[in-house]
Protein backbone atom coordinates (compact mmCIF):
# COMPACT_ATOMS: atom_id res chain seq x y z
CA UNK A 1 0.00 0.00 0.00
CA UNK A 2 1.96 2.93 -1.15
CA UNK A 3 -0.07 5.97 -1.08
CA UNK A 4 0.56 9.57 -0.71
CA UNK A 5 -0.54 10.71 3.08
CA UNK A 6 -3.17 12.89 1.73
CA UNK A 7 -4.67 9.86 0.05
CA UNK A 8 -4.86 8.03 3.41
CA UNK A 9 -6.34 10.81 5.19
CA UNK A 10 -9.08 11.31 2.96
CA UNK A 11 -9.73 7.84 2.71
CA UNK A 12 -9.37 7.17 6.60
CA UNK A 13 -11.99 10.43 7.12
CA UNK A 14 -14.26 8.77 4.74
CA UNK A 15 -14.53 5.59 6.64
CA UNK A 16 -14.51 7.69 10.27
CA UNK A 17 -17.79 9.07 8.15
CA UNK A 18 -18.87 6.39 7.53
CA UNK A 19 -18.84 4.44 10.71
CA UNK A 20 -20.61 8.08 12.39
CA UNK A 21 -22.91 8.76 10.07
CA UNK A 22 -23.59 6.28 7.28
CA UNK A 23 -23.54 7.73 4.00
CA UNK A 24 -21.05 10.57 2.83
CA UNK A 25 -21.10 13.77 0.81
CA UNK A 26 -18.24 15.93 0.19
CA UNK A 27 -19.49 18.06 2.53
CA UNK A 28 -19.07 16.02 5.43
CA UNK A 29 -15.29 15.95 4.31
CA UNK A 30 -14.95 19.32 4.26
CA UNK A 31 -16.12 19.63 8.08
CA UNK A 32 -14.10 16.95 9.44
CA UNK A 33 -10.79 17.83 8.14
CA UNK A 34 -11.40 21.53 7.94
CA UNK A 35 -10.65 21.78 4.28
CA UNK A 36 -12.24 24.02 1.42
CA UNK A 37 -14.91 22.59 -0.38
CA UNK A 38 -12.90 22.77 -3.62
CA UNK A 39 -10.27 21.06 -2.19
CA UNK A 40 -11.98 18.42 -1.34
CA UNK A 41 -13.57 18.43 -4.42
CA UNK A 42 -10.18 17.62 -6.35
CA UNK A 43 -9.31 15.23 -3.86
CA UNK A 44 -12.37 13.00 -4.77
CA UNK A 45 -11.75 13.17 -8.24
CA UNK A 46 -8.43 12.21 -7.76
CA UNK A 47 -9.07 9.31 -5.71
CA UNK A 48 -12.23 8.33 -8.18
CA UNK A 49 -9.11 8.07 -11.11
CA UNK A 50 -7.29 6.28 -8.69
CA UNK A 51 -10.45 3.57 -8.33
CA UNK A 52 -10.37 4.01 -4.60
CA UNK A 53 -13.85 5.80 -4.33
CA UNK A 54 -17.18 6.28 -6.29
CA UNK A 55 -19.51 8.79 -6.22
CA UNK A 56 -22.91 7.83 -7.23
CA UNK A 57 -25.36 10.11 -8.55
CA UNK A 58 -26.73 11.60 -5.48
CA UNK A 59 -22.81 12.94 -4.46
CA UNK A 60 -22.44 9.97 -2.05
CA UNK A 61 -19.42 8.67 -1.49
CA UNK A 62 -18.37 4.45 -1.04
CA UNK A 63 -14.47 3.50 -0.98
CA UNK A 64 -13.81 0.56 -3.58
CA UNK A 65 -12.54 -2.69 -2.16
CA UNK A 66 -9.10 -1.47 -2.76
CA UNK A 67 -10.02 2.37 -1.12
CA UNK A 68 -11.59 0.51 2.15
CA UNK A 69 -8.44 -1.92 2.47
CA UNK A 70 -6.01 1.21 2.51
CA UNK A 71 -8.75 3.32 4.81
CA UNK A 72 -8.65 -0.02 7.28
CA UNK A 73 -4.81 -0.26 7.26
CA UNK A 74 -4.71 3.64 8.23
CA UNK A 75 -7.43 3.89 10.68
CA UNK A 76 -6.56 0.55 12.94
CA UNK A 77 -2.91 2.31 12.64
CA UNK A 78 -4.56 5.31 14.02
CA UNK A 79 -6.32 3.57 16.68
CA UNK A 80 -3.41 1.62 18.03
CA UNK A 81 -1.00 4.28 17.98
CA UNK A 82 -3.46 6.85 19.58
CA UNK A 83 -4.31 4.05 22.31
CA UNK A 84 -0.49 3.02 23.05
CA UNK A 85 0.13 7.01 23.52
CA UNK A 86 -2.70 7.31 25.90
CA UNK A 87 -1.28 4.37 27.70
CA UNK A 88 2.19 6.12 27.90
CA UNK A 89 0.33 8.94 29.48
CA UNK A 90 -0.25 11.27 26.87
CA UNK A 91 -2.96 13.69 26.78
CA UNK A 92 -5.90 12.15 24.18
CA UNK A 93 -5.48 15.58 21.95
CA UNK A 94 -1.63 15.19 21.56
CA UNK A 95 -1.81 11.11 21.56
CA UNK A 96 -4.76 11.84 18.33
CA UNK A 97 -2.27 14.76 16.86
CA UNK A 98 0.66 12.49 17.28
CA UNK A 99 -0.96 9.40 15.73
CA UNK A 100 -2.28 11.27 12.77
CA UNK A 101 1.44 12.31 11.65
CA UNK A 102 3.14 9.05 12.46
CA UNK A 103 0.47 6.60 11.33
CA UNK A 104 1.52 7.02 7.46
CA UNK A 105 5.39 6.57 8.07
CA UNK A 106 5.98 4.10 10.83
CA UNK A 107 7.40 0.89 9.14
CA UNK A 108 5.23 -2.06 9.33
CA UNK A 109 7.90 -3.95 11.82
CA UNK A 110 7.96 -1.12 14.48
CA UNK A 111 4.22 -0.56 14.52
CA UNK A 112 3.40 -4.92 15.25
CA UNK A 113 5.93 -4.63 17.97
CA UNK A 114 4.08 -1.41 19.57
CA UNK A 115 1.11 -3.25 18.68
CA UNK A 116 1.91 -6.21 20.82
CA UNK A 117 3.38 -4.24 23.42
CA UNK A 118 -0.10 -2.57 23.89
CA UNK A 119 -2.18 -5.90 23.34
CA UNK A 120 -0.08 -7.30 26.07
CA UNK A 121 -0.01 -4.33 28.61
CA UNK A 122 -3.29 -4.32 28.75
CA UNK A 123 -3.83 -8.26 28.96
CA UNK A 124 -1.74 -7.57 32.20
CA UNK A 125 -4.11 -4.64 32.84
CA UNK A 126 -6.77 -6.85 33.13
CA UNK A 127 -5.38 -9.80 35.20
CA UNK A 128 -4.77 -7.14 37.65
CA UNK A 129 -8.46 -5.98 37.45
Amino acid sequence: MNYNESAEDYLEAILMLKEQIGKVRSIDIVYKLGYSKPSISIAMKKLREKGLVTMDSDGYITLTDEGLKIARHTYTRHKVLTAYFEMLGVSPKAAEEDACKIEHDISEETFRRLREDLNRRLAEKAARE
